[in-house]
């Protein structure tokens, strides 16, 4: 990695999954970090051929992860993951991948009575600061339903207002990792302006269905706008592109399943259909943020891995991420991922992209990675 060549004209995103004889980072027992959710090994999943597989790039190689480089071109910083379960899901691997080195004490409490969505972990010994901003929409969201939240409740969305939950405080980070998806899947009423414009499955009449897209595209708009625009904020921004499920069998809560063992092949799948036009609904987005930060003098950097994840039908928790014996109903998770397990390499490529950001005079190397 300290040889500058390597990265010079690589696109990382650009590999295959192939065969990977060494074992994971870390497992459940070396770990104590991962929730019980991704917790695969807890509950029962032995097979262990999705473990020993590694993203390489065509052009180059992509560098194991090393905690103690990482955490020492963090001394100093505070970084914050913005966004939903998911981007929860990669904070969750790297506090894991870094368990390596050091662990961190949790001051969650020193910062937020919400301690379940609002995270914050200090490694003393570097005085760096991790943390998570829950906020899955990035703009405010009201629940239709007068009683509160439900899985099948209409939430009401106002896509040009920022959610202050992470606004009011994402001014206090150095290094922002930003990211969203399957929260905008279910119904949605759009608000724009404060008056009501479309739905994505809402089944009203005289309301126009503008489907998923449209309340997406507006969401990163304005959460980009406003990393963009906030006076104090002087950080590097990374998005992380949209991460596919892959329920199989059924819908999430009508028996769908992810019982596969092994990545696909590109040939067997393509990103198309509506994932891709989610991807490319983001992409665009981010597109004109990052032009416009560059008038600014802002980064707005890309961790591209929605095709290198939809690749991974084997990675996730499906029926692994609880107890068996219990009387509740559970859904089979095809959405987030195992700990260890692919999401490890998402951190893989965040390191790598660190790496050249912490060498200012290679600016340059950055559009050839993005």
């Amino acid at each position: 990695m300290n040889n500058r060549t390597e990265t010079k004209g690589c696109n990382i995103f650009d590999g295959n999954w192939i065969p990977y004889s060494e074992g994971p980072y870390y497992n459940n027992e070396t770990c104590k970090w991962m929730i019980d959710e991704q917790n695969c090994m807890k509950f029962g999943r032995n097979d262990e051929e999705y473990l020993h597989w590694r993203w390489k790039p065509n052009e180059c190689e992509l560098p194991l992860f090393n905690a103690t480089q990482f955490l020492n071109i963090v001394r100093g910083k505070k970084m914050a993951f913005v966004g939903d379960s998911v981007g929860r899901n990669q904070l969750q691997s790297l506090l894991c991948l870094l368990s390596q080195v050091a662990d961190p004490e949790d001051v969650s409490d020193k910062y937020t009575s919400n301690v379940i969505y609002f995270r914050r972990y200090f490694y003393a010994d570097y005085n760096f600061t991790l943390g998570n901003l829950w906020s899955p929409y990035f703009v405010r969201s009201v629940d239709a339903d007068p009683n509160g939240h439900s899985y099948n409740s209409i939430m009401k969305l106002y896509v040009d207002e920022v959610d202050e939950a992470w606004s009011s405080q994402v001014e206090n980070f150095d290094i922002v990792i930003i990211s969203a998806g399957h929260w905008f899947f279910r119904p949605l009423l759009f608000y724009e302006k404060g008056q009501l414009v479309g739905c994505n499955k809402c089944g009203m009449e005289n309301v126009t269905d503008l489907a998923h897209y449209f309340g997406y595209k507006m969401a990163f708009r304005t959460a980009f706008r406003t990393l963009n625009n906030l006076e104090n904020f002087k950080g590097v921004t990374f998005f992380r592109t949209f991460s596919p499920s892959h329920f199989e069998n059924g819908d999430w809560n009508k028996g769908g399943n992810c019982v596969r063992k092994k990545p696909f092949s590109k040939e067997e799948m393509k990103l198309d259909g509506y994932f891709l036009q989610t991807y490319l609904t983001q992409v665009n987005e981010f597109n004109v943020a990052q032009e416009e930060a560059s008038k600014k003098g802002l980064k707005f950097l890309m961790l591209n891995t929605t095709e290198i994840m939809l690749l991974r039908p084997d990675g996730h928790p499906n029926n692994y991420g609880h107890p068996k014996d219990t009387n509740r109903t559970f859904y089979n998770d095809c959405v987030h991922w195992c700990l260890p397990g692919p999401v490890d390499t998402w951190n893989e490529f965040f390191l790598y992209m660190l790496n050249i950001e912490s060498n200012s005079s290679y600016d340059s190397k950055l559009e050839s990675v993005v």
